[in-house]
């Protein structure tokens, strides 16, 4: 990570001859926001004096209050290089203020902070490697975004049959050059679907490094005259798109505490705690880790997503939670049902205090699962005691209002605002009538 003073970022901005700087932000939602302003109000910025219309943002703050500051974090002032490079245009990831000088309590990236604290407080840095899938699809003649391709590529295929390629390579390269790690890229399983997974980070960094790579996807497509999309699951009858997380604590000096020579599976007794807490907490967080109405339609038997709340030691990929074969520093443990619809700063920091609250409560696992989950029988699942993830948005939603667990993680403000918001979404596609109602029904009936 970098780390810079005020002095380092005035400097910077003359050498390089940046004109414009995002301040951005995350709502509750995680839909990026931003306030641009010109080299001459920088200082200002600095200065944690740019104000903003919070009633504007939804989910933040009423009418009568809605005066915010945004405090730039100086470490992740970053250039964008797909912007001119005369008059270039930064970013400074921004944290939320009221006006007495209070962190807001409605920021996700103030959510994250807190989580991050608690594990600070217990000794541990969390550490997290993002895998980002999504899809990239044609526009039609008015640039609005299509479903439509025709590309046939699977599995890490190549080109002339992944017909993206060149668009993948330039997202790795744009990124890069912002200081990104990229571990890989490479064509996922369904036609136009693509995965870019960074590398290994800490926290922070990490939700701050997911909301750019969003940004950056898509403003990359665009000028390939393609949309990029991070719905989960925008085609039927194909793979949707996930964002598995790698997730691991470190020391303060550093040294993985996922890692224990002496185990049979080299993993020490507070990876098995954290795994624990992740299973225990995993249904009241599940419309944290999978938001959308749409992201259930993801998490269904037959397309490689998990449906199934159990871990495998092995390859196995049913289940919710696989250890990868890495050991050593590398060991870590791999949440395979978030998608990249996700508020990373809520997802990150509800993985993070389920995982701590395991460690807290000496929680343990259930057995592994070393077979194919989606195989078995409704008696083999029950003798394994293997539950199911939330099947809606609504039987999602009825755990986390029930949890106290989350309402403490969130805090007032976001859980009841998070809650309102989705409970509305659920209840009016709920009323909608799909073209596979009309379809099915209208003329047996």
């Amino acid at each position: 990570m970098n780390k810079y003073s005020k002095e380092d970022i005035i400097q910077m901005v003359e050498k390089e001859d940046v004109e414009f700087i995002r301040l951005q932000f995350t709502d509750i939602f995680g839909m990026l926001k931003n306030v641009a302003i010109t080299v001459n109000q920088l200082e200002k910025a600095l200065d944690n004096r740019c104000m903003f219309d919070g009633s504007a943002i939804e989910g933040f703050v009423r009418i009568e209050e809605s005066d915010m500051y945004l405090y730039p974090d100086y470490d992740t002032f970053e250039i964008f290089p797909w912007r001119p490079q005369q008059g270039k245009v930064a970013r400074l990831v921004c944290d939320v203020y009221r006006p007495n000088g209070e962190p807001f309590e409605g920021d996700p990236r103030y959510v994250l902070k807190r989580a991050l604290k608690d594990a600070a407080d217990m000794g541990y840095t969390f550490h997290v490697g993002p895998e980002c899938e999504f899809f990239l699809f044609h526009t039609d003649e008015e640039g609005r975004p299509t479903t439509s391709t025709h590309e046939t590529a699977g599995y890490f295929d190549v080109a002339p049959i992944d017909m993206a390629e060149n668009v993948r390579r330039d997202i790795v390269l744009n990124l890069e050059e912002m200081g990104f790690g990229i571990e890989a890229s490479h064509h996922e399983i369904a036609p136009a679907q693509h995965e870019i997974d960074l590398e290994y980070m800490d926290g922070l960094t990490a939700a701050d490094n997911i909301m750019t790579f969003k940004m950056a996807v898509k403003t990359i497509a665009k000028r390939h005259g393609l949309h990029a999309t991070f719905m989960p699951k925008p085609k039927a009858g194909v793979n949707g798109s996930g964002m598995h997380i790698n997730m691991s604590l470190a020391d303060q000096k550093g040294n993985n505490v996922f890692v224990d020579e002496g185990d049979r599976l080299g993993l020490s007794r507070v990876a098995y705690q954290f795994m624990a807490g992740i299973l225990a907490h995993i249904k009241e967080i599940t419309v944290l880790t999978n938001p959308l109405v749409n992201s259930y339609k993801r998490l269904v038997p037959g397309y490689d997503a998990p449906v199934y709340v159990a871990w495998s030691a092995s390859a196995n990929r049913s289940p919710l939670i696989r250890i990868p074969s890495s050991r050593g520093s590398s060991t870590r443990i791999e949440l395979r049902c978030p998608d990249s619809a996700v508020n990373p700063y809520l997802a990150l920091a509800a993985c993070l205090e389920a995982g701590l609250d395991g460690i807290r409560k000496g929680m343990e696992p259930p057995a592994s699962v070393d077979d194919n989950i989606f195989a078995m029988t409704e008696e083999e699942m029950k003798e394994h005691r293997i539950e199911q993830l939330p099947e809606t948005l609504g039987e999602a939603l009825e755990a986390f209002e029930s949890s106290v667990f989350v309402k403490e993680l969130l805090g007032k403000h976001v859980y009841t605002k998070y809650l309102e918001a989705k409970n509305a979404e659920w209840k009016k596609f709920r009323a909608e009538v799909t073209d596979w109602e009309v379809e099915e029904y209208l003329y047996k009936f």
